[in-house]
């Protein structure tokens, strides 16, 4: 944290030097930032970015808002005013704000320590999720309300699994509706890939150009378990688009990836992105330039701000080929050979800044999300990138006493890791396990877990605190149970315990993950469409979990198409485990008793499948293995 000096040196006079005004990098300090946020919901009833704070030199906050401009600008009043009005309250009554402040901290407190952890969740919960899911879904243009509209691509994981659970169709319609819509609108780059941070119109037309690791980390996931739900090839096709986005554009050189791009480049907001139709012909010519510009709607009058976002809000290749006359395979290669020339024309543009920030959380997440694409699309080079960034932060960011660091940059790691660091990575080792079997990862994971339950777990009320017991302690230690952009690290958490009490048959951490889902599942029952990754984790402990171990040589041709049957099905509530024979198969059995008995018979591979701690009769019947996605 930084003091920020006032331009206006009259305004700093006023100040007397009286107030504290704070610059946090949000994503650097998130629990300064999520307390902070807080008190500005307690004080105004919403929040948002930029945030500003005062707070009396006691550190005591008793004004909040968001978003002044420098002066007076359309009704909304101005830094430089706000900042006269506060210090002429500051000198007319100083123990009246200091009160204030005090009220300030004591209802603050009293809202980031409320999370319920009375009241039941059941199956029902899962239907009423469902319905105010689809009570809120935008049938035009899909998503959820209005503008602005956020991808929360974790609220559509939890339908695909609502809909493998229940086999509701509309379910998935609502899924596949947002996907499609999302990625035909202009907050989907279609010159150079990957996902803006959210749409500020409800027709996903006119994104925050910002680009966000995170959002591209959970769509990666969500477009992946859409393709393995449907079968279809576009879902695919866009997952690997924005992991082609990640590895060219956001990722160091040691394997880990940047934390975002900017909206801005050279002071205006989307520059980068937008076109005219003259500079498409210039770089197309005129043939395939007018086909570009038509699908792709950039026009003359422009639908930003005088230029254009390509979108394709009001057509599909499908209809636009039938509308041409020209063969649809014909058209994708013209348009993915104008795509490639417009990027190589747009790389000589100024480009946005990039926030080279490696963040442990964010992190966790690519590496699951890469995970999870190798897995279902058989692409052993994802599996690679993800392994490359976990062995990245298990060296860079960790302490030499195991302690898990949240941000590094410029070849120093530093802060103190927060609940979601640890819990997105663990999510992330225990996704590339399940891809490469190698145990080292699990051990991982397990390590990290109970280092998590030892610095941010209550004892007390359940549930885990935002910052660890050995950070600094400010206002007050808060629990995030809310998904918000990206799901809550107590969600994650509840997950990650679930699946690794069953893999270890740890019966003490058994316990710990039924605690955790039991902390908060008054908050839960109460709204469940804010806690999609936290039902994800009720369904997984009660609902029908399965394990399925492959019993034999990884070096065969055999046991990898039959690990590759299993892992390109979707299978939210299933472990995979590999049981290899020799020393390899020892290490596993002591830490996955699970597999003790299960071994190839007759020397091939052979699938055991299992549930609720009973098993069914080993198979080596691909057929079987092709049948788990309807029968699991």
């Amino acid at each position: 944290m930084a003091h920020e000096s006032f331009e206006d040196q009259t305004v700093a006079d006023m100040l007397n030097k009286d107030f504290i005004s704070i610059k946090v990098d949000r994503e650097e300090r998130p629990d300064v930032d999520h307390i902070y946020m807080a008190v500005c919901q307690a004080m105004t009833g919403q929040g948002g970015w930029p945030l500003t704070v005062f707070m009396t030199p006691e550190k005591k906050p008793f004004f909040a808002g968001t978003y002044f401009p420098r002066s007076r600008k359309y009704n909304r009043a101005g830094m430089v005013e706000v900042v006269a009005q506060l210090a002429g309250k500051w000198r007319e009554d100083a123990d009246r704000v200091r009160e204030v402040g005090e009220q300030v901290i004591d209802e603050t407190t009293k809202r980031l320590l409320e999370h319920r952890s009375g009241g039941e969740v059941t199956e029902e919960t899962l239907h009423e999720a469902f319905r105010l899911y689809e009570s809120t879904f935008d049938p035009e243009f899909g998503g959820f309300g209005s503008s602005p509209k956020f991808p929360t691509s974790h609220n559509l994981s939890f339908l695909l699994r609502y809909y493998k659970k229940t086999g509701n169709e509309r379910a998935l319609e609502i899924v596949e509706k947002t996907l499609d819509a999302m990625h035909r609108g202009g907050m989907y780059d279609h010159i150079g890939f990957g996902f803006s941070r959210y749409s500020v119109d409800n027709k996903w037309l006119v994104p925050h150009f910002e680009k966000m690791l995170y959002d591209n980390a959970l769509l990666v996931m969500t477009y992946t378990e859409a393709h393995q739900v449907t079968g279809k090839a576009k879902y695919a096709e866009v997952a690997e688009q924005i992991i082609t986005y990640v590895l060219r554009d956001m990722t160091d050189a040691g394997g880990a990836f940047y934390s975002a791009e900017d909206a801005d480049s050279e002071g205006e907001e989307g520059k980068f992105y937008v076109w005219t139709p003259d500079e498409v012909e210039v770089v197309l010519g005129i043939d395939d330039g007018d086909l570009f510009s038509e699908l792709f709607d950039i026009t003359e009058e422009g639908n930003f701000e005088g230029h254009s976002i390509p979108n394709l809000i009001g057509t599909t290749l499908e209809s636009f080929a039938k509308r041409k006359q020209i063969p649809l395979d014909q058209l994708k290669q013209r348009i993915q050979h104008a795509r490639g020339k417009l990027f190589a024309h747009r790389e000589k543009r100024i480009h946005p800044g990039k926030d080279d920030k490696i963040l442990t959380a964010w992190n966790g997440l690519m590496i699951a999300a890469l995970s999870k694409a190798a897995c279902a699309l058989d692409k052993p080079a994802y599996a690679e990138a993800a392994a490359k960034a976990a062995d990245f932060l298990l060296r860079e960011l960790r302490r030499e006493d195991g302690r898990l660091l949240a941000r590094y940059r410029d070849g120093e790691a530093a802060f103190l890791g927060y609940v979601d660091d640890y819990a997105f990575l663990v999510w992330g080792l225990i996704e590339l396990y399940e891809t490469t079997f190698e145990l080292r990862y699990l051990r991982e994971a397990v390590q990290l877990n109970a280092e998590m339950l030892r610095l941010f777990g209550d004892e007390e009320k359940g549930g885990l605190f935002f910052y660890g017991s050995d950070a600094e302690q400010l206002l007050t230690r808060p629990k995030e149970i809310y998904d918000g952009a990206m799901p809550s690290g107590n969600a994650a958490a509840a997950l990650n315990m679930q699946r690794l009490a069953r893999l270890t048959y740890d019966a003490k951490l058994s316990q710990a993950a039924d605690e955790q889902l039991q902390a908060f599942a008054g908050a839960v029952a109460s709204y469940p469409p804010g806690h999609a990754l936290m039902l994800a984790a009720l369904d997984f402990a009660y609902g029908e979990a399965s394990e399925i171990v492959i019993a034999g040589d990884p070096a065969k041709a055999e046991t990898q198409h039959m690990l590759r049957t299993v892992q390109r099905q979707f299978l939210p509530n299933a472990l995979l485990i590999l049981h290899p024979p020799g020393a390899a198969g020892e290490e596993v059995r002591e830490l996955i008793p699970l597999v003790q008995d299960k071994l190839p018979l007759g020397g091939h591979a052979t699938a055991y499948v299992c549930q609720n701690f009973a098993c069914q009769a080993p198979t080596q019947d691909m057929d079987d293995l092709e049948n788990l996605s309807n029968n699991g």
